[in-house]
């Protein structure tokens, strides 16, 4: 399956556009480069504009992969994205097949694989995939560490290390596994303390954290070279959540449910909405009998302590986050592509529960086993079927019970980080040869955009002028959203999936034109 993914990705990673934050991020991993590369005095890192607040992990690694890979900047990044991907599908495989065998390890890999929020943000989200796959590192390396109380082995300390520093080194919201482990190893050091005595109990705690504590200095090392903003003053990493905590931009609105909300004022059930509407429907009743069976078994005291404090941490996991966004009510935006992070560890309980669901259907013969093969294939193979017509614009699925992107068109973000960009700009450079069209004397193309501009620019390359604000240009090119308006004008080239426009580009030649946005776009 590892396999199949790896020949997917490779065979298609070119055919994903940038994005709003792309041009930004490869800045920022030049900059960081040149930190390093200059012995600390390039310090421009340290402050470029609210990206040295994030890690830079993965745009330093697509740095230093550009300089070496046959690809252009931008195809690397998709490269690089898809390798750390597939990182996270092993690291959720392991993780599945350490706590129920090699079917719960089997199924929870096939449920992410086939899940076109996590593999559509794979290629082309340098925050959140990364960090999606760093705490899939991280909460393996738990796993495995409690596993082994209380004496967890070098190999399981030195994961946890690496997965504490890619962890806090990508983003520092993985300081929401602190409350998720802490309640898991509750169990094992209450447990005990019943069993054992309160002094065994604690004698055997403080071996795990003096054997758990090399992780920490490591990790923290490595948070530093990923991010080294945040140890140039102990207290970083905590001005970094006060930054976000607070919303740093002007609020803008989006569409969720048919309607314009501030991003700040979403309503209390966007994420737990968003999440049944484009969660494939295998996964959630998969991810969700396995939450149901592993909250009772979190509950019996016929089971081993490490695997009930276990199950409570990658129930926790893939909860936790989502309860304390709905409660806390921060800024909302861009759908779910912030908590991307909790789908591998809902992958593993569904992986629990179709495991054990193939077990009871094999106890009662081949035909029931068989029958379970088939439906589960079937409830594949409608995620699939979707991300292959969708194609590269997998993030955007809604899920066939809510109606599809048909449904969402109108009522939700789709493509909100403007991918479609990059096939209007091919389409629109293969119309205008076939029409024969060259472009003034003595200038270029000029192309009025409604969306980002920098993406624009790089797909359609040097023989363009892009702006956001000219008053004659030859074309306009829009994203299918609700913040462009729909011109009256010939329309040239249409990017459709779905029978959705995911973008078009206008021809206003000679035309008055008003204003492309509707309101600011985010």
């Amino acid at each position: 399956m590892l396999v199949a993914v790896a020949v997917f990705a490779a065979a298609t990673f070119r055919d994903y556009g940038l994005g709003w934050d792309d041009y930004t991020h490869s800045e920022y991993g030049d900059l960081l480069l040149a930190f390093y590369g200059s012995g600390f005095s390039d310090q421009r890192a340290l402050s470029f504009v609210n990206l040295y607040k994030y890690g830079g992990g993965f745009d330093m690694a697509a740095a230093l992969a550009a300089k070496m890979l046959p690809f252009g900047l931008f195809e690397t990044r998709r490269f690089v994205g898809a390798a750390v991907g597939i990182v996270g599908l092993i690291a959720t495989w392991r993780i599945g097949r350490r706590l129920g065998g090699p079917i719960t390890g089997l199924v929870a890999l096939l449920l992410l694989a086939a899940c076109p929020l996590y593999y559509g943000h794979m290629f082309m989200n340098a925050k959140d995939a990364p960090f999606a796959t760093a705490m899939a590192v991280m909460l393996l390396a738990l796993v495995r560490a409690f596993d082994e109380y209380p004496r967890p082995g070098v190999t399981t300390v030195g994961l946890l290390a690496a997965g504490l520093g890619v962890a806090f080194g990508s983003r520092v919201l993985a300081g929401i596994a602190a409350p998720c482990a802490l309640a898991a190893l509750l169990i094992i050091v209450a447990g005990e303390g019943r069993a054992l005595g309160a002094k065994p109990a604690a004698a055997r705690f403080g071996t795990f954290v003096l054997r758990s504590l090399p992780a920490l200095v490591i990790g923290y090392l490595i948070m530093g070279l990923l991010w080294p903003w945040s140890v140039l003053a102990p207290l970083n990493p905590i001005r970094a959540v006060e930054y976000f905590d607070t919303f740093f931009e002007k609020p803008w609105r989006e569409m969720y449910a048919g309607k314009l909300f501030r991003v700040t004022e979403m309503p209390a059930g966007y994420l737990p909405q968003l999440f049944v509407l484009k969660l494939p429907e295998i996964m959630l009743v998969f991810g969700l009998a396995g939450t149901f069976g592993s909250l009772i078994a979190v509950c019996s005291p016929n089971l081993p302590l490490t695997r009930r404090a276990n199950l409570l941490l990658v129930t926790a996991s893939a909860f936790v986050p989502v309860v304390v966004a709905t409660l806390t009510h921060p800024a909302l935006y861009n759908g779910l592509r912030h908590f991307v992070f909790v789908v591998p560890p809902f992958a593993v309980l569904g992986g629990l529960a179709g495991a054990w669901m193939f077990d009871r259907a094999r106890a009662l013969g081949p035909w029931a086993a068989a029958a379970f093969i088939a439906v589960s294939i079937g409830g594949l193979a409608l995620p699939i079927s979707d991300m292959v017509r969708l194609h590269p614009y997998q993030y955007t699925v809604f899920n066939w019970a809510s109606g599809g992107v048909r449904m969402a068109h109108d009522k939700y973000m789709l493509d909100y980080w403007g991918l479609a960009f990059k096939q209007a700009s091919e389409a629109l450079k293969a119309k205008l040869n076939e029409m024969g069209l060259k472009p003034p004397a003595g200038r270029r193309w000029t192309v009025e955009i409604c969306g980002p501009q920098r993406p624009a620019e790089v797909a359609l390359g040097p023989d363009f002028e892009t702006t956001w604000d000219r008053k004659r240009a030859d074309f306009a090119m829009m994203l299918g959203t609700f913040y462009c308006r729909d011109l009256t004008a010939p329309v040239l080239v249409e990017i459709q999936r779905a029978g959705i426009d995911y973008a078009r580009v206008y021809d206003i030649r000679g035309r008055p034109v008003p204003n492309l946005l509707t309101e600011p776009p985010p």
